[in-house]
């Protein structure tokens, strides 16, 4: 998921918050993975103040429990750095969210499917992912085992 829509400016891109827009964006996002069945049983998320306020939206939408682990890491990664976080999910994450940024989350999405999308979920995100954008990928097999064209993008949201 993208965090959702931010301030513009700041003094410190670290510390910007989501505007009303971006609250109101990505508790929508969060009810749209409940109403699919899709509610994150685990998360990584990006230490910036934007992407925090949006799991806090999302977890309020969704009715999520998980706990995320926040991550500087997540913040500054590119898409291989995000691929090699999602690697380090615990084996018992069944449905994992990360809250990142882009362009690295539209990269990420492009980097895991495996060219053969659900074509709905792929014509929502043609255009890319916006702010509360989510994209939705299924993986056979292990976290620790996820690759390039390793999933299968099934689903997405755009506010």
């Amino acid at each position: 998921m993208r965090h959702g829509k931010a301030e513009q400016y700041g003094d410190d891109d670290h510390r910007r918050q989501l505007t009303e827009r971006g609250r109101r964006q990505a508790r929508a996002a969060g009810e749209w993975l409940r109403e699919r069945g899709y509610v994150p049983t685990h998360a990584i998320v990006s230490s910036a103040t934007r992407t925090r306020e949006t799991w806090d939206m999302l977890v309020g939408g969704s009715g999520t429990t998980a706990e995320a682990e926040m991550s500087d890491a997540a913040y500054a990664a590119d898409a291989e750095a995000a691929l090699a976080i999602l690697r380090g999910a615990p084996s018992g994450a069944t449905v994992l969210a990360l809250v990142g940024h882009n362009p690295t989350v539209s990269s990420l999405v492009h980097l895991l499917d495996s060219g053969e999308p659900d074509p709905a979920a792929f014509r929502s995100l043609s255009f890319g992912l916006p702010t509360s954008g989510v994209a939705v990928l299924a993986l056979d097999g292990a976290w620790a085992d996820l690759d390039v064209g390793t999933a299968r993008l099934v689903a997405g949201h755009t506010p």
